[in-house]
């Protein structure tokens, strides 16, 4: 039997969910149906697609050998749904986007705010999470990262450098010992993150500077200068968040000055897509833009 898309569907499913459940409500499906259909598409294969366990559906050699036809075909099909509905001044359908939660927090919401309100019929979702986005999983169709991923089949392009630097509230300042130089800083508590969670080695920052004890700790960048803003303790943040928190203040900038760079990922095969590619080129420009004008006021 020849595959058809539908089966195809339902074998990206799984295979991104790895478990029937997952996979039912990413297609509005009952999960024993999600489980027929695939037994169906591995009997009229005549290979299991699958090895299952408790801890869910794996891949088998053979589903991981059709995982990139499918994935070929799906881009595929989404490319023919474009050039059928013809060439337009704006963008429809949804779009979803996994960004860092700094950057999600920051300037996702304007940017994003900016391009729905240039492209009405468009949805899009910001996924917000402190971990590095799945694409292959089809957690999102772009992703904002901090390094630069190096395997894959993926479409990575730099879309700027930012600045980071330490902050401490002007409450805590006044009420705390005098930081002037790198070794005032053993006095003082400092925010970091939760030093087993850190997902990716450009956010190590208070390793960079040789700060060995981090008082205060979150996964999330956001919850860490919400603390610092308190005046609890000291934290290193992006210069683009420091117009939302007028009561920082940046503190050793002629020792400390951390600069890293966004990067928009995407699936290589979705190059083929105007759609996408109008989209990544608004979001690019929109978080250049931003970070520039935010850094400005700081």
């Amino acid at each position: 039997m020849d595959p058809q898309w539908d089966d195809m569907k339902v074998f990206l499913a799984v295979a991104r969910e790895a478990s029937l459940s997952g996979a039912g409500r990413t297609l509005k499906m009952d999960p024993a149906t999600v489980g027929r259909r695939v037994a169906r598409f591995e009997a009229a294969l005549e290979t299991p697609l699958f090895v299952k366990s408790p801890q869910g559906y794996a891949l088998s050699a053979a589903g991981d050998r059709l995982l990139a036809h499918a994935e070929a075909a799906e881009q595929a099909m989404r490319a023919g749904t474009e050039a059928l509905s013809g060439p337009s001044d704006t963008m429809s359908g949804q779009i979803r986007i996994g960004a860092p939660d700094g950057a999600a927090n920051y300037l996702l919401p304007q940017v994003c705010a900016q391009i729905a309100e240039d492209n009405p019929d468009l949805d899009i979702q910001i996924v917000a999470l402190p971990r590095v986005i799945n694409l292959s999983r089809r957690e999102a169709d772009m992703a904002v990262t901090v390094s630069a991923p190096t395997a894959g089949k993926l479409l990575v392009q730099k879309i700027c450098d930012y600045r980071l630097h330490l902050v401490a509230s002007r409450h805590y300042l006044k009420e705390h010992p005098p930081i002037e130089k790198l070794e005032d800083l053993k006095g003082h508590k400092m925010i970091g993150y939760i030093p087993d969670m850190i997902f990716d080695k450009e956010l190590d920052y208070l390793n960079d500077i040789g700060v060995e004890r981090v008082a205060l700790a979150s996964n999330s960048v956001s919850v860490q200068i919400k603390m610092a803003a308190q005046g609890t303790a000291v934290c290193i943040a992006h210069d683009f968040s420091l117009p939302a928190h007028r009561m920082l203040r940046k503190i050793l900038t002629g020792k400390v000055s951390l600069s890293r760079s966004f990067h928009l990922v995407r699936h290589q095969g979705d190059q083929r897509s105007e759609r996408l590619n109008r989209f990544a080129h608004a979001l690019s420009k929109g978080i250049r833009d931003e970070v520039a004008r935010l850094e400005a006021l700081t």
